[in-house]
């Protein structure tokens, strides 16, 4: 599996596109990012599989899941 994975998503407040690089060396995830556009903090919930070699990524705005 590659460690790092380049991943477009959208912000789950105003709709923005941000890159984002994962770094899956460290398994599992859970982290918090700011969108550069409106400033309102994203949460990232990152699953490693490494059986399947892939990588599950879920974020929300804390008050609802973006699936």
């Amino acid at each position: 599996m590659r460690n790092y994975t380049d991943k477009m998503v959208s912000c789950p407040h105003c709709g923005h596109s941000i890159g984002i690089t994962l770094d899956a060396s460290n398994g599992n995830q859970n982290f918090y990012d700011d969108c550069p556009a409106c400033c309102n903090a994203i949460h990232f919930n990152m699953v490693v599989n490494e059986q399947m070699d892939t990588i599950e990524l879920t974020i929300d705005a804390d008050d609802e899941q973006i699936f």
